[in-house]
């Protein structure tokens, strides 16, 4: 993914990382930032300037992280943690985090849920992706979410999360990510989703698209 923005004018000037753009060309140097002319291309770490005349455009490369997201589901219910600290604090959630170098996917599934709920599943199934990306920033989140119908052990609350069982008309959507409510119902019939979301901050969604897919 990316964006781009466009400045242009006679007299434009932009500083970014302490490198000023004007009438196609670019004065002062920083990390990996050469002088140009016009109908040059120059880049700053990550993100990438093309200055044609008067118009510099630039355009940023967004980064991806893989994360995960466990529902423990049960005839009639769905277990949930309340998010003690960090990313999400304060809201209900399925049990998930990062990827760690070395894992697949699944794998990391299967420690945070463990890590976060002290249960252990024999069978996880992929139910669906979303990509979440949030304005302003540069790193987009792609989350991959299972499902798991049976498990081992007792829900027990962690330094992170509060597990506690919802009945499935009585999910607390209120108190969750506002996409929630969007792919639960699709997550409870054990149909398959894919997804995008683009938050402003974390409560106001301005771009979505999710659709039922037959196969991940």
């Amino acid at each position: 993914m990316k964006h781009i923005s466009v400045a242009e004018g006679p007299d434009h000037v932009m500083d970014t990382e302490r490198a000023e753009f004007g009438r196609g060309r670019v004065f002062g140097h920083s990390a990996g930032l050469t002088l140009v002319n016009k109908y040059s291309t120059v880049s700053v770490s990550k993100t990438l300037f093309v200055i044609t005349n008067n118009i510099c455009a630039r355009e940023t490369m967004l980064t991806s992280k893989l994360l995960t997201l466990v529902l423990v589901v049960q005839p009639g219910r769905v277990l949930l943690g309340m998010k003690k600290r960090g990313f999400g604090v304060g809201r209900w959630n399925g049990f998930g985090g990062k990827v760690q170098p070395g894992e697949t996917i699944e794998e990391a599934a299967r420690r945070e849920l463990l890590e976060e709920s002290s249960l252990t599943v024999d069978t996880l199934e992929k139910i669906g992706q979303i990509k979440f990306e949030f304005a302003g920033e540069t790193e987009v989140l792609d989350v991959h979410i299972f499902r798991a119908d049976s498990f081992h052990g007792q829900p027990a609350e962690s330094d992170e999360m509060l597990p506690q069982w919802f009945d499935c008309d009585k999910i607390p959507f209120h108190q969750m990510w506002p996409d929630d409510a969007d792919w639960f119902p699709l997550m409870l019939q054990k149909k398959k989703f894919l997804g995008y979301y683009k938050f402003q901050g974390h409560d106001i969604i301005l771009e979505k698209k999710l659709e039922e897919v037959k196969k991940l």
